[in-house]
């Protein structure tokens, strides 16, 4: 998940997913009372026509389809439709939505998708395929993430190829950033969370779909900068600086992350060839999804199974469709095999939140607990876990850095920014953060926090620091980025590798870390409570802070893989 709170088909479904909890106020108009909208997910080995005429039977109307999944979009009234679902031998059950509100009178200008278009053309260099190795940055020195998973070494070998795709499933991408220009895949970016406007703001755009290469929250920006920002002698550079970026615009503007729009990313993923997808949060607005937590009501209780079923299904399918799965652990700061009491579900709407006692055999954090899943927990620059950072035996598959504010206790280090995570940031979002003003230029109480890098050609990127496994695990996904490109096949017109092996290399080759001695790590003397403590169970190859241990590009790079041959 990220540093904030959350942040760690056949036919595409565009209208975003809100999933609530049961008895909330009715909508404010009759029309919306009578024609509430839900998600819905057909049971196991059900139809698409079977499953539409449960609907039906139970009061609904089918205005879209997801076949791929077995997902449909539909209206009904606002009272009963989800116990009558949730009864139906023939569906999952159903999950509310809300309207995505009204648009500006007037359609913005694309001026922001124009620029972007333009950069990324002057970008491209005459002559095709950009050499597969890369030097470094200007601001890389600031980059401790970069050297730490050995990125500097492996792109003096293999910097990535531009053919290896990697979905940043987010709050989007400001492909107008200099860095991310150069890389950025028009073809393949599509924008699945039209705004909300009860948590988003107003619409930018009449249709309240962004355009795609805009980011509104930051976040996916800040993610896909420190998977594949280019080496370009400018800024900074990522992991995996020569391949190529998709946006796959799952997230709200808020940072919320709701089912439809997240399912309709993986199966778009998996529909179009894209090597490795990135997912830096949780689905909202549980936490955690049981299927009968006692706590929970009848309603939301369906709700949490429709949501269990949608992602399992939208995983699976990606994972069989060549897609690499990288998840961000989470930053609640427990053992994903032990949760504590729930406090934070449901997320949305605001003020909805209750205590809810977690059993592991029947939740699941998604997607980072669903199938086909790296789980990838955060460290600080010393190499410990950060004090935010998830972990534990069950979920975790590696470990990257993330940051850790906190890092360097006793030194002059301790509580600086550069103990997080630098990356590429939209102007706009820094804006209307208040650390840039409107000329463009960054506050001098910002200094340090923000850095402004500008182009021969009066072109200029912004940069900031955060910390949270999101920050991580982007560190990982760019390392699997490096395995697909070093180690990937043609086949027909396609090059890739399969996700098994992708999995194999990136756990084979990463630098194995002991738990730390004693085991039990404390963060008091950093002033967390006893809350924070963890203990780390394994050993040396395998163990719940760092996993098979910490990502190395240049060691996934230079391997050679049993199959291969050469």
């Amino acid at each position: 998940m990220g540093f904030n709170k959350r942040f760690t088909g056949a036919a595409v479904i565009t209208a975003a997913l809100t999933v609530t909890a049961a008895g909330l106020p009715a909508p404010a108009s009759a029309e919306a009372v009578a024609n509430t909208e839900y998600t819905v997910v057909a049971a196991d080995n059900v139809s698409v026509s079977d499953a539409a005429a449960a609907i039906t039977k139970a009061g609904g109307k089918v205005v879209a389809t997801n076949d791929t999944v077995g997902m449909f979009t539909v209206l009904a009234p606002q009272s009963g439709f989800v116990e009558k679902a949730a009864a139906s031998s023939k569906l999952v059950g159903a999950a509310h939505r809300t309207a995505i509100g009204k648009a500006p009178k007037k359609e913005q200008p694309g001026d922001v998708e124009k620029e972007a278009q333009a950069a990324a053309a002057a970008a491209k260099k005459p002559g095709g395929k950009k050499p597969a190795t890369a030097g470094m940055d200007p601001l890389d020195d600031k980059l401790w993430g970069l050297t730490t998973v050995k990125s500097d070494q492996a792109r003096k070998v293999n910097a990535g190829d531009k053919r290896v795709t990697v979905g940043i499933l987010d709050t989007g991408v400001d492909a107008s950033q200099p860095d991310i220009a150069p890389n950025f895949n028009w073809a393949l970016s599509k924008n699945f969370a039209p705004d909300k406007v009860d948590i988003d703001g107003p619409c930018e755009v009449a249709s309240c779909l962004d355009p795609v290469g805009t980011d509104d929250g930051g976040h996916g920006t800040h993610v896909a900068g420190t998977i594949g920002a280019a080496a370009n002698g400018f800024g900074i550079s990522g992991v995996a600086p020569n391949v190529s970026l998709v946006e796959l615009k799952g997230g709200q503007d808020s940072g919320y992350f709701f089912l439809e729009p997240v399912v309709n990313a993986l199966v778009h993923a998996g529909q179009t060839g894209i090597d490795v997808v990135n997912m830096s949060f949780y689905v909202d607005p549980w936490l955690f999804n049981c299927t009968a937590n006692p706590a929970d009501s009848a309603a939301a209780q369906a709700e949490q199974r429709t949501i269990i079923r949608g992602m399992f299904r939208a995983l699976t399918y990606a994972h069989f469709k060549g897609v690499t799965l990288v998840g961000a652990l989470g930053n609640n700061h427990e053992d994903k095999g032990k949760p504590r009491t729930d406090i934070s579900s449901p997320d949305y709407p605001a003020d909805s939140a209750y205590d809810r006692p977690i059993d592991n055999s029947s939740c699941w954090d998604l997607p980072v607990e669903g199938p086909f899943v790296i789980g990838v927990s955060a460290l600080g620059p010393s190499l410990k876990k950060s004090d935010f950072s998830d972990y534990g035996v069950e979920q975790i598959g590696v470990s990257a850095p993330g940051g850790w504010f906190r890092d360097g206790f006793g030194t002059d280090s301790y509580r600086t920014n550069e103990n997080m995570i630098l990356s590429t940031y939209p102007k706009k979002v820094l804006q209307e953060e208040g650390t840039v003003d409107a000329d463009g230029n960054v506050l001098p109480e910002a200094e340090g926090l923000v850095y402004k890098e500008c182009t021969a050609a009066g072109k200029c990127g912004y940069y900031t620091w955060l910390q949270g496994t999101s920050m991580a695990s982007p560190h990982a996904a760019g390392v699997a980025a490096l395995i697909v490109s070093a180690h990937g096949a043609k086949h027909g017109k396609d090059f890739g590798l399969e996700p098994w092996k992708v999995e194999y290399l990136l756990y084979s080759t990463a630098a194995e870390h002991a738990c730390p001695t004693p085991a039990l790590q404390t963060y008091t003397q950093e002033g967390r409570s006893e809350e924070f403590n963890a203990l780390c169970e394994g050993n040396l190859q395998f163990n719940g802070f760092y996993g098979f241990g910490i990502v190395d590009a240049y060691a996934a790079v230079t391997a050679r893989a049993w199959w291969e041959h050469r």
